[in-house]
Order: C-alpha cells, then structure tokens, then sequence
C-alpha cells in the first residue's frame, strides 16, 4: 500500500478550504504550519487516496496507512493530517466521527462533507433532449444564452485526442493567464512548459472547448476526459462576449459529453450558478486528524455542525433542483 503525501506551508491550491482553521490555530498559539496533506495537487475531484494491492485486506490496509500518517504527523511535531477528496471505503475505514459514530479521541480522523454541482448524462440523444428536462421559463433562458452566441459571431467546437493542434496550446495558455489576472485572489500554479508537457505527453486524455471569433481564438477550456468522465479545469477569456462563460464551460461542455456517450461530468468547486443549469449537488468527503488536543476537540465541534448543515443544503438543492422529475423519482 501507498499513499501520496505532501508537507504544505500554506492552504493554497487544495480546495477543502481550512484558512479559518488556520487563523484560529494561531490565536490559541498552536503552530498551524507545517501539515501533511494527502491528496492530487490542485484537483477538486474524488478518488482514491490510498493505493492498495489488489489482494490487500482494503479495510485494514487502509487503517495502517491511516495510522501511520498520524505517527508521522506526531513524531514531527506537525499539527495535522489532512486526506483530501477520498472515497466513500476510505471514510468508512477511518472516520471516527461520522453522523453514526463518535469517539472520545478527537485527534482521530474527522470527516468533513462538503459538495459540488455535477451533470448526470440520463441517456441523452441530443442537447434538447436534456433542456426538455428544465421547466419552461429556465429552457428558454439557456435558449437565449446559447442564440447570443451566433448574434455574436462566436463559433465553439469540443476537440479531444488527436483532434487538438499543436497551435491550440499556447491559445488555451493564455485564456488560463487571463482568468488568474483579471481575478484579486488569482494564483498562477501553471507556467507555458506544463502545457507543453500537455501537448508532449497527455493528449490522449484532453478536451478543449475553443471559442473562436472571426477565426481566432478568443476563449477555452482545458478539460480531462478518463473512465467516462469529463472533468473541467481551467477556463479563461481573451474578448468578452455576453454569455461566453455560461456556454464555453457548460453547454458545449454538456453537448460534448451527450455526443461522446459520457456519463458525468464535473466542472469543478463553486458556483451557484451551476445550479440553475442543471447541476445538481453531490456531497465531497475528507479526513481530518489534528495532534493538538484542545484543537482538535473545536475542530470536531464545527465539523458536527458543519456536516449538518452540508445535508440540509444538499438535500435542499435537490428538492429545488431546477430540472424536472425523471419518471420514478
């Protein structure tokens, strides 16, 4: 068995955001930083964290690993251990305070829910097969974003694999630059040389969503397209064009996935917009295992509250779910 492991200084880039744990553990005096993260750098999607053997005790495997990350975090003099993003058999191996179990130990793994909005392909044919599932006043609504685009002169194509040129990647570079600067909290993770590491190496499992407008490109997005699943990562605009966003990063999106016979797709953390264009909430789970007692009992007070109110928002968005009911539901 194995694990990914990272040593952090910072919160940056991991999207199951603890700055507020952060802040607080200064002000008790606890040292915050450094802390150990399991987790895929700068990707908000579930998977498997820890990698067993294929004839591995999974359940007890996974408690070792579990374990010994927090040996490590305690004979370091770490604050804590954080496993971002796992999956349900993980939480179930480790978690001691899920809304069914408690423990007198707060320093054992925590479990944190949160969620994200994700498209559910439910056989679609074509793209009006999935706006008939919206009622009237929102059906005509994205009719109207997407007839904005041939008012404006703006042509969108979904190219993966192969299809994608090499002159594509510098384009869909700079629409990813465009985002971090027009944004006060923006952060460049990614120089030029990692999108030609992209182009060099990772083709095979991309999808860009080009805008283009009089024959140049004026907006993108980069996607990862495995086992079924379309995953939006970056977008960005050179032009601004009304309704570009809303159409470059979901309706082509969708329309790609409906074509290419893809089961899901996640654009990624935030946006309550996402919402009112048919992505409903799925709940996201990680661990959390804090060494400094007193800490850690407050941390596992917000969490029991924190988790409470993350099943009645989801429960609530699904209830209120902008699409119509599916015969059965």
């Amino acid at each position: 068995a194995a694990c990914p492991l990272y040593l952090k200084g910072n919160s940056a880039g991991e999207f199951v955001f603890d700055h507020s744990w952060a802040d607080a553990a200064q002000r008790a005096g606890v040292a915050y930083y450094p802390k150990l993260l399991v987790g895929v750098p700068f990707t908000p999607v579930t998977g498997a964290r820890f990698l067993l053997a294929p004839d591995a005790d999974r359940p007890e495997t996974m408690r070792l690993l579990g374990t010994a990350l927090r040996q490590i975090c305690q004979n370091n003099d770490m604050s804590s251990v954080h496993i971002n993003f796992c999956t349900r058999e993980e939480v179930d191996a480790l978690a001691t305070s899920d809304d069914s179990k408690q423990t007198s130990d707060p320093s054992e793994y925590q479990l944190r829910v949160g969620f994200q909005y994700h498209w559910q392909n439910h056989g679609f044919e074509n793209f009006d097969d999935y706006l008939a599932q919206f009622r009237s006043k929102r059906r005509n609504q994205i009719k109207r974003e997407r007839r904005e685009m041939e008012i404006q002169g703006v042509e969108i194509q979904a190219l993966v694999g192969d299809e994608i040129s090499d002159d594509l990647f510098d384009p869909l570079y700079q629409c990813y630059l465009a985002t971090i600067e027009d944004r006060y909290w923006g952060r460049q993770y990614l120089n030029r040389e990692f999108f030609g590491l992209l182009r060099d190496r990772f083709r095979n499992r991309l999808c860009f969503i080009v805008a283009r407008k009089d024959g140049e490109v004026i907006a993108g997005t980069t996607n990862v397209v495995k086992n079924g699943v379309l995953y939006g990562r970056y977008w960005g605009a050179l032009k601004p064009v009304r309704h570009l966003h809303f159409n470059v990063c979901y309706y082509a999106a969708i329309e790609h996935c409906i074509r290419a016979g893809l089961d899901r797709f996640e654009p990624g953390a935030g946006g309550d917009y996402k919402h009112l264009r048919g992505f409903d909430a799925q709940p996201t789970l990680s661990l959390h295992s804090i060494a400094e007692p007193g800490f850690a009992k407050a941390v596992a007070r917000f969490l029991a509250a924190e988790r409470e109110d993350a099943h009645e928002m989801i429960d609530h968005l699904r209830e209120n779910s902008v699409l119509k009911p599916r015969a059965g539901e």
